[in-house]
């Protein structure tokens, strides 16, 4: 082997040492380390590509790159650029207008007042100060927050070769209804005009090369989500919620829609979650407590976090302007931030098939077999997962929350009579004494159950 040959040997052996965390491979397999060159003289140069320009660990990466390659003895210097690879294609095109959009995260929460827009707004912003190129699209036709949220200077939509141009506010390119409303009047009209519109103001917008589109869905789960999931081929979902049961049984349902749209939900903001007192400063948790917890463990969403209530965020939003932007340093820009980071990862796992969801199968022989994608396999006795049912019924009633007496004892013979996927992340499943139906985390459903033979099926 030429020296050259060698040398570019040793590189590649040092750098696949490292390994992306999300994505489970070390990066030279996922065709991260490009344009090797300098290995004659020893000045090594190359390009790291990674999945998106919003990539928090993109520093980290950097450092370990140079720390492994300087640990070769003929090694003079290391100088890594960093760039964005395309993601794997979509599994269906896109309309013109989003073609160059990388991913779409669809923003819900099924319930209004729940700060659904300030938290789409906010979170835009946040992805955009990560270094990513981010689009804001505005679903809703009756109560558009945009305008009032985001103010450009040139707020007049133009048409150009038969497609609308979005605004620019910071750097974030828009489009709301309420942008192109006459003098911001009400729109009136029915509901298959509303879903013509909103298709219209979506996929009709030349939006160019986006990272992420952020969709800020109105309240419900009708005709105008299913013509947005539909027509955008969104990537991922993430829910929002207060602590309240009233606002929790709703998210619920926004996350079983998406789920059965094979939308993955990967995960939910707990707003308005605690107030701190600015006398005493004291903690105060006016709306309850526990929404983040209870939908994190019962629908295993890798994404689970609280945002408090901050006189800022309102203030600044009301002054069109998101508080990431005003206050960049603040405490409310942090958790942005925090969540941005966590956004990337989790969309980064999806478009590059890390998240492989198990098998769920019911054998009377062995009980609910789990199978993991890499064959391991895991089966849980009926009863002890019908047991260990995480629903606010069975829970309420073996803490004594709710009032109501203890459950019955589950009977030997109970069995699953139907199983369901539930996205990426949990499984639903009914059960014959009527109950249900449940919804199990896989991680959960392994945690039950005891390692058999992963040879043949189940």
């Amino acid at each position: 082997m030429s020296d050259a040959g060698s040398r570019e040997k040793d590189v590649l052996d040092a750098l696949r040492r490292i390994t992306d965390p999300d994505l489970g491979r070390d990066i030279v397999s996922l065709g991260f380390v490009q344009n090797l060159a300098g290995l004659e003289s020893g000045d090594l140069k190359f390009t790291l590509r990674l999945t998106t320009p919003a990539c928090p660990l993109r520093e980290d990466f950097r450092r370990q790159c140079e720390t492994a390659l300087r640990r070769l003895p003929w090694v003079r210097s290391v100088t890594v650029h960093l760039a964005t690879q395309r993601p794997p294609s979509a599994a269906a095109p896109r309309a013109e207008g989003l073609a160059e959009v990388r991913a779409i995260l669809a923003v819900g929460s099924c319930k209004g007042g729940v700060g659904k827009s300030t938290v789409a707004v906010n979170l835009a912003a946040a992805l955009a100060r990560r270094g990513a190129a981010v689009g804001l699209f505005d679903a809703d036709i009756f109560g558009p927050s945009l305008p009032t949220m985001l103010r450009p200077d040139d707020r007049a939509i133009r048409v150009a070769d038969g497609m609308l141009w979005p605004l620019v506010c910071e750097g974030l390119r828009l489009m709301s209804f309420g942008f192109a409303a006459p003098d911001g009047g009400p729109a009136i009209m029915r509901g298959p005009m509303v879903s013509q519109v909103l298709d219209q103001l979506l996929t009709q917008t030349r939006w160019g090369a986006l990272d992420y589109l952020v969709l800020d869905l109105p309240p419900g789960t009708g005709d105008i989500h299913l013509t947005l999931m539909q027509r955008s081929n969104i990537t991922a979902a993430l829910m929002v919620t207060t602590p309240q049961e009233l606002s929790l049984v709703d998210v619920v349902k926004g996350i079983q829609m998406f789920q059965r749209l094979k939308v993955p939900v990967i995960g939910v903001v707990e707003n308005m979650s605690r107030y701190r007192c600015p006398d005493c400063g004291a903690e105060h948790h006016p709306f309850g407590r526990g929404a983040r917890e209870r939908l994190g463990r019962e629908f295993g969403l890798p994404i689970a976090v609280d945002l408090p209530i901050r006189s800022e965020v309102s203030h600044w939003g009301d002054r069109g302007r998101p508080v990431v932007f005003a206050e960049p340093h603040g405490e409310i820009a942090t958790a942005f931030l925090d969540l941005a980071d966590r956004v990337v990862r989790e969309i980064s796992r999806v478009q590059h098939g890390a998240v492989r969801p198990p098998q769920v199968l019911w054998d009377a022989g062995r009980g609910v077999v789990l199978r993991q994608a890499d064959g391991r396999t895991f089966a849980v006795p009926p009863r002890r997962l019908r047991e260990a049912c995480g629903c606010a019924d069975c829970v309420g009633r073996r803490d004594g929350a709710t009032g109501r007496p203890p459950e019955p004892a589950v009977s030997a013979a109970i069995e699953p009579v139907a199983i369901e996927p539930m996205g990426n992340y949990a499984v639903s499943i009914a059960w014959s004494d009527g109950h249900g139906p449940s919804i199990y985390p896989y991680e959960a459903i392994e945690s039950l159950g005891e390692p058999v033979g992963s040879q043949g099926p189940p």
